[in-house]
This record gives C-alpha cells, structure tokens and sequence, in this order.
C-alpha cells in the first residue's frame, strides 16, 4: 500500500505529539504519526522529575538557567541551542498547561518548584514524581481529540526513503539529500510506503543497548540509525548519560526504576550500605553533583567495595512530607518490601539519556533536506558533554514548536516523489531463526555495558568495535535473507547506535562530559586550565 501525507511523525511522546498539535493548529495539510507500539508507550512516560524553566523570577533568571547548562555540559554546549531552549522555555510551559498538564502548586497558587542536581535554583516543575506520565496523559488526550491527526499504532519505520532508493547513489558527501518519506511495517507484517512533504524524526532514546536502562524496552535508536543509514549526520553519540540512581532490584533491567534526581534535590544522601557517606571524597556538591560526576563516584565506590550497589538515604527526612512528594517511590519500594521512611534505598546507575543523536539546526532540521528531528534521538547541542537534570522534556518541546513554525512555511514549497517503488521483499523467506536474534540482542547488551559503559578505555573499545563489526556482519546477512520484522529491525538498529557510540568514543582523544577514558583522564579544557 502507498500512503501520503503531508506530515509524517515517526515517534510519539512529548517531542512528536506536541509537533502534530502545533502543526494540527495551523489547519494544513494531513498529519500521520507512526508509533511503534502503543501511544503511552515513550521515554516521556517514565520520566519523573519534571521540566525545567525559570518561573521564580524573584530568585531565578535566564542567565543562571544557561549557566548551569554550559557547566553541566562541560563547557562544549552550543550556546545558541542553549540561549533558545532557556529562554523559550516559559512560554511552552504555558503551552503545555493550555493542553491539560497539571503541574503541582503551592497553597499560594504558585509552582511547587524542585531543585536537582547541577541547578543552582529551585526551577523544576513536576507533578508528583511522575511529571513525564502526567505530560504524556494531557498531550495524548488532546492527540487523540484532534480529527486532523491520524495516529497508527504498532507500525515500525524501517527505513526512511531518499534519492537512494530511486537508484542514485548517495554517500556521505552528497549535499542535496532528500527525504520522500518511509517505508513501514504494519501489524500484517507487510512494508508500506509512506509517502511525505515532510518528515519529523521523534523516535526517543536508545538505552536498550545496555544491558540495565531506565528506558523502556522499544528505546532501540531507531532514528538515529535510520538517518545514519541514509548518510545523515549523527553526532556526540558517546555522550550516552548513565542515571546515577535507578533502583537496584534484580531482574529488573528494562526498565530498571528510576529514583528521581529530585529525591537528591530534596535531601537525600548517598551512602554506602554501611551507613558511610562518600561524594565529599568526589565533588564540593555532594550528591547534588552533576549526573556524570555522581555516576562515576558510585561506579568507583562500588568497584572498590566489591557491591552490586550503594544507597540513597531519606530516613531523616520527614515521613509523612516524604509519602507526599514522591507517592510512586515510596509505594514501588514498599511493594518489593523497602519502606524508604525507615530503611535506605538501594541504587545503582543505569543507561538514561543519549545526550547525542541526529545532528540539527535551529529550526530541527537535519542534514537531510525535509527531514527535521527532535526529542531525545536529536543533537541540538543543548547537553554538550552532559545533560542537566530536566533539561530534555523542555528541550523537546521548544524544538518542536521551532521545527513546527519552520516545517509549516516550506510544505507548500514541496511535492510528493510518486517515483518511489515499493518495498520489494521478493525471494525472502519468513525468518524460523528467532533464536539468532535474541542471543545477539542480548550479546550487544553485554559489549556495550561491558566496554562501552560509565568508565572506558582504548583497549575495551576496541573490543567493542570488533564485537560489534561480527554481529553486524552476520545480521545484515540475516536481514536480506529473511522478510522485515520488528525484531530483526530493532537489532539491527542496535548494532548501528552501539558502532555509533563506540567509534565516536574512539574519535575522542580526551575525557569530557560523560566520556571518561582512563587513557586521556585529563580534558583538553582542563589541560587549559592548567597552562
């Protein structure tokens, strides 16, 4: 079958629904969102925390706000990107509280703000301790209200089409490519072809490659090795942030709990199991440390200690205050028998965010022409070297109504390429070899968690590399011997986001961010410093 329409959205969560609704408000066009599982299924569900903007305005100003992202970022954020995010960040707070995000507020009417780690203010709106589903909730009842978005549930993208699939070769130095569209698996398990004037890339994270993630199972980097197939450019891939603290409760890997950063902003206080408090020994901010920081402590405290974890105390915490702030937390602990009142929380990091992703300008647009990107599978340039707590359900938003604004002006500039064939799936067969896929999902979960996790060094990378260019080899020979499915799909994205993760920590002759290589363990920045 040929679909077209004038906006394709693969990917939900807060970057492609906000996008359809912005773009759905102008009353141009048709809009199709290609979700490849259910709706509420996205990154944005799970993240508790909240949203970070000023809103304080007595304490709190943009140039703070900016000034702890660069930090964070270890100083290689791109200001411009930082400079839109910050200071639009107001007005899509409005945005998504005009759609029916409830966020907490004080018996005064105002914001019930948090502080997390890296902010130097209390700037974090939230709902409770699960923000993101909240977030999620409103934007998908106004989707699902809006007649002029279609949104097809459990279809894959597995390939977006360009001038490659017309028979033009393209490489990396072509300047003029072209996205058409994609082609999609439906739940038949036939390939469509979706034809587009314009594309968006909202596809989220892709945690999933590590063994332990907070990211839901479908985080598989499907944009970022759909654009990078297409010879797109993806950058700072080995900026993969690890959350310091998910819970650490065996057997439960994807995802692995999160325990909110907020918790931390609240009072709590990292220790060892013994009761013994160690970030003094790391950073003057205690467990109020940037993600990067706090993450490498733990991973050293708990190398050094021979432990599976450490723990995040609130016991001195009010109780009653603590049940009220973070609901979710207490009654998940207390459902496989912590009563976080009472008794510490054991933590450990976990896979979270891709601080890099699908290379953007502004507007979102990527290298490909007609194809934009937004949301945690793009790289803005916000994060630099580490993202600040927070910082990406903003960014998300904001870069959605940027691409929106700039998407709606060129549409009407661009046509339909009723050239494109259709998916030509002659001579393969259906795939009895299940097997095959399931033991190299799992084996690239070992290489990257392995090799390529918090701390690294040449040597592991290289392993990585040589790991990853078999299971490479042998999946591509799978893929053109057998009909496209959703696993083999994912895995081979997989093994496309881990070789982009491990060659571009390889390229990177320094620790910065969260790099951290035991062979350049001083930065360039530093090495500045200290000339």
């Amino acid at each position: 079958m040929v679909y077209k329409y004038d906006f394709l959205i693969i990917g939900s969560g807060i970057a492609g629904m906000s996008y359809a609704l912005k773009v759905a408000r102008a009353h141009k066009g048709k809009i199709c969102m290609i979700c490849k599982s259910s709706l509420d299924e996205a990154n944005t569900r799970f993240a508790q925390g909240g949203v970070a903007s000023v809103t304080n305005l007595a304490v709190d100003d943009f140039d703070k706000h900016i000034h702890d992202t660069i930090v964070a970022g270890d100083y290689i954020s791109d200001r411009a990107a930082v400079e839109q995010v910050v200071r639009n960040a107001p007005a899509q707070i409005k945005e998504l509280v005009s759609w029916g995000t409830n966020f907490d507020k004080k018996g005064d009417g105002s914001y019930d703000l948090h502080r997390e780690g890296g902010h130097s203010e209390f700037r974090i709106l939230h709902h409770a301790d699960d923000t993101g589903a909240e977030i999620q909730r409103a934007l998908m009842a106004a989707v699902r209200a809006n007649p002029d978005i279609i949104v097809k549930e459990n279809h894959f993208a597995v390939e977006i089409i360009t001038q490659h699939h017309l028979g033009v070769e393209v490489t990396r130095r072509t300047p003029d490519i072209e996205c058409y569209g994609a082609y999609v698996l439906n739940p038949d398990g036939k390939v469509d072809t979706y034809l587009s004037k314009v594309t968006l890339m909202c596809t989220g994270g892709c945690g999933a490659v590590y063994q332990t993630t907070t990211n839901p199972i479908i985080a598989t980097g499907d944009g970022e090795a759909m654009v990078y197939r297409a010879k797109g450019t993806v950058k700072d891939m080995e900026f993969v942030q690890f959350h310091p603290t998910s819970l650490y409760h065996p057997g439960e890997t994807h995802p692995a709990y999160l325990i909110t950063e907020a918790m931390r902003g609240y009072g709590g206080v990292l220790k060892l199991p013994t009761g013994e408090t160690f970030m003094e020994n790391y950073d003057p901010r205690l467990s109020l440390a940037p993600r990067d920081i706090v993450a490498r402590a733990i991973d050293k405290e708990m190398k050094k200690h021979g432990l599976t974890h450490v723990c995040l105390d609130v016991t001195h915490k009010d109780p009653e205050e603590t049940k009220h702030h973070f609901p979710n937390i207490y009654h998940k602990c207390l459902s496989i028998g912590i009563d976080i009142t009472k008794e510490m929380i054991p933590v450990r990091p976990a896979a979270h965010y891709m601080c890099g992703g699908i290379k953007v300008d502004l507007n979102g647009q990527s290298s490909i022409h007609r194809l934009y990107a937004v949301g945690e599978c793009s790289c803005t340039g916000l994060h630099g070297g580490n993202r600040l707590a927070s910082n990406s359900l903003i960014e998300a938003v904001v870069y959605a109504d940027a691409a929106a604004r700039h998407s709606l002006e060129a549409v009407d500039s661009y046509s339909f390429n009723t050239d494109v064939p259709e998916w030509n799936d002659e001579g393969t067969m259906t795939n009895e070899e299940k097997v095959l896929i399931t033991q190299s999902v799992k084996e690239v979960g070992e290489v990257m968690s392995n090799y390529v996790g918090i701390v690294r060094s040449d040597l592991r990378l290289k392993r990585a590399w040589d790991r990853l260019d078999l299971l490479y080899e042998e999946t591509e020979a799978l893929f053109k011997r057998v009909k496209a499915t959703r696993d083999i799909c994912e895995l081979r994205n997989m093994i496309n986001v881990g070789y982009l993760i491990t060659r571009q920590a390889i390229e990177r002759k320094e620790s910065r961010g969260l790099h951290y290589t035991i062979d350049y363990p001083v930065h360039a920045y530093d090495k500045m410093k200290q000339k």
